[in-house]
């Protein structure tokens, strides 16, 4: 069964185009009444970073479970040539955590929704939005529901739906992610090293490994058991059709997380969508190769 990525949050009409308000009526309604925080809370709750050189602005969007840190082996490199915008999911990095609350964040459109009030606090436009696996579904729908911020998208490692269903290949069983949320829930360490080994996987440095796992354990494991639920049940792929940017996909070859059938679906359903394939294993491109994923954005970016 299809569980869509939003379920009770719904981002205000203010938010999001009118197109984007007619195609997706019960995400958009007309009717949505939601307090808009002021920029500068905004820029507090998800501990937002501005800096590097140039005029054309990206922002990176973590995946799941980890701050913003995790693409420092990227931001020197991309700091001399772009305004970098780094920021923390509530419950990860130094967010505030007193944000979170169960209402706003049981579906991705809460996450969603924070990349669109970071855009708007900053009155942000033409942005080159970078995000990494749940992050680049995340980056992915903030596209559609706020297009007039974002000019390209770049997304690491992504899948809109994690799991094996009928004629789609996902990369994980149902019985596979019961077993994970099950150890999460009674063993958070031990489920973190255990993640983190299993998306790296053997080939890739072991230090990797446990730089990945830290950044799991350092989340609040809480929020970390919630937001894994939405992340491996949410089923972006109906939206995928309707990414209205110019769209990289950067993928691994062998990634239990986002195998080769997942890179040929979004390529196939993105309207814009070129596929890049690179030679490192493990779901985390940014971590194993981080010359080669620069690379791969800096030949898109450059067309």
């Amino acid at each position: 069964m299809r569980t869509p990525f939003m379920t009770s949050f719904t981002i205000p009409l203010a938010s999001c185009s009118d197109k984007a308000a007619n195609q997706f009526p019960d995400l958009f309604p007309l009717s949505a009444a939601v307090t808009v925080p002021t920029p500068s809370a905004v820029l507090e709750r998800n501990n937002v970073r501005v800096f590097g050189k140039g005029e054309q602005v990206m922002m990176l969007c973590n995946g799941f479970g980890c701050s913003q840190h995790i693409w420092n082996r990227l931001t020197t490199a991309l700091s001399t040539r772009y305004r970098l915008v780094l920021f923390d999911y509530v419950g990860s990095g130094g967010s505030d955590l007193s944000a979170y609350t169960p209402e706003r964040y049981s579906s991705l459109a809460g996450y969603v929704q924070d990349v669109v009030d970071i855009c708007q606090a900053l009155d942000l436009r033409d942005v080159v939005l970078v995000g990494h696996s749940v992050g680049a579904s995340i980056a992915m729908l903030a596209t559609i529901a706020a297009p007039v911020h974002f000019s390209r998208l770049i997304a690491l490692a992504a899948s809109p739906y994690f799991l094996n269903e009928d004629d789609y290949y996902g990369g994980f069983s149902k019985e596979d992610v019961e077993q994970l949320l099950g150890l999460m829930k009674v063993d958070h360490d031990s489920w973190a090293n255990l993640f983190a080994n299993l998306l790296l996987g053997a080939e890739n440095d072991a230090l990797l490994s446990k730089e990945l796992a830290q950044h799991f354990c350092n989340a609040d494991s809480n929020i970390a058991q919630h937001f894994a639920h939405i992340t491996f049940l949410s089923d972006c792929r109906t939206e995928m059709a309707h990414v209205p940017v110019p769209t990289l996909l950067v993928q691994c070859s062998q990634d239990i997380a986002a195998p080769s059938e997942v890179g040929a679906f979004l390529l196939d359903q993105i309207p814009q969508a070129t596929l890049v394939t690179l030679s490192t294993t493990g779901h985390c491109p940014h971590l194993s190769a981080p010359l080669d994923t620069l690379r791969a954005m800096e030949t898109f970016l450059a067309a």
